[in-house]
This record gives C-alpha cells, structure tokens and sequence, in this order.
C-alpha cells in the first residue's frame, strides 16, 4: 500500500506539471481545433485566385542554341511576363524567347500583369512594394528574394507576391493564413522560424506531458478507495 506522505508527493507533481504545461496543452488544443475545423485549400488562398486559367502559349520561339548563356544549360523554364515569352534558364537567367536578350529582372508593371493573370479580377490592387529581406518569422520567408508584394484593398487584407528575378507568381497569403500560421507556431513550438517541428522545447514539454498524465494515472491509482481495499486483502 502506498503511504500517505508518497500520495501527497504524487499528488503535488501532479498539480505542478498541470499548472506548468497548462497553458500550452490549452494552446495545442485551440490550435488543432482551428487545424480540423478549417479548409486548408482555404488556407492556401484558392479561393482568391483564378481557377481555370488559360495557359500561354507562344509561336517564333527562338532555340535554346541562339542564346548565350553564362553555364551551359542543365533547366529551362518557359515565362510569360506580361504576355512575352522569357526562357529561365539553370534557374538563374532570365532571356526573352523571341530576341535572345538578358532581362536582369522584371519591372513593377510586369509584376502587376502576373498578378491580374493569377488572381481573381474582381480583387483591386491598393500598393505595391519591394521586398529585398525578410525575418523569420515574415510570412513570405523561404521564397526568392527579392520579391513584389501586392497588397489587395480587401477586408482580409490580400498580399500577392512576385519574384523580380524571374517573374514567378509564389504565392498569396491573407488573414486567415495569417492565423493558421500563428496557431501553427504555438503547436510546433518553434518561436523562431516557425516550420521546425522537431525543436528541443516541443520534445521537452511532450514528454513533460506524457509524465502529467501518468502521474495523474498514478494518483487515480494511490487515492482510489477500490484499489486500497483491494491491496487491503491482498497484503
């Protein structure tokens, strides 16, 4: 039988590891509700974007021979920037198809025509700004640089974003992403980049958790009336 003084201890790391893990156990359950109760094409913005679009198609394409660039060519891309047809080559250097010409990278304007041919028309655009470094914790981090953000005059304040260096729509991103993103870096745990799920601090209050349960398991065991008349007449 389990003394009074052990039942007492038990019950005090109990109460301490509930109290100390509280507050993320609740942020982990808040975050994955909003996880399993949101539509994650939703989440990735489809809904804002253009869903049956017309591919570009080009003719009086020159051939990859007529251009000179700086490597020999292991990839090639074809653009359409503003309906003109541009090779990105060895993902480094973009060419016009049709002259051969180096475009070192594209303008504002074209960056708007990538824009309108990917998101929905009814979206007005209300700014445009260049971006040449992100933190962490930005919500474009991980994509080329340096990038167009296109900001939409809308309540859940749209930012579409372009690569100057090869004229690539990279992606969308809005409020509700926004809060996915928050939610997604209380459930990982990672404070400093977000997209890291296997940081010391997640595997430290995971197995602090799995030791709150069994020591609620334990005190279930030590103070229940049933498994002390049981021991009683067993010892």
């Amino acid at each position: 039988m389990v003394k009074r003084k052990t039942a007492i201890k038990i019950r005090k790391a109990h109460r301490y590891l509930g109290i100390f893990l509280g507050i993320q156990f609740l942020l982990w359950t808040i975050s994955g509700l909003y996880f399993s109760w949101t539509d994650i094409e939703e989440i990735h913005g489809d809904h804002f974007r253009i869903q049956s679009k017309n591919e570009a198609s080009f003719t009086d394409l020159i051939g990859l021979s007529d251009i000179e660039p700086e490597k020999p060519i292991s990839s090639v891309a074809l653009r359409d920037i503003g309906g003109e047809p541009y090779y990105w080559i060895n993902n480094k250097q973009l060419y016009n198809a049709r002259t051969g010409d180096l475009k070192p990278q594209i303008t504002e304007e074209e960056a708007l025509k990538i824009a309108a041919v990917n998101m929905r028309p009814d979206l007005k655009v209300s700014g445009v700004s260049r971006l040449t470094k992100v933190g962490n914790h930005s919500e474009y981090r991980g994509k080329p640089l340096p990038a167009y953000a296109i900001s939409y005059d809308n309540a859940e304040n749209i930012i579409a974003y372009v690569s100057v260096k090869d004229g690539a729509f990279q992606t969308l991103r809005h409020r509700d992403w926004r809060w996915f993103d928050f939610l997604w870096m209380t459930h990982t745990m990672d404070y400093q980049g977000r997209d890291d799920f296997n940081t010391t601090v997640l595997r430290a209050f995971s197995l602090l958790g799995f030791l709150t349960v069994l020591s609620g398991f334990l005190l279930w065991f030590t103070s229940s009336p049933t498994i002390r008349k049981s021991l009683k007449k067993l010892f």
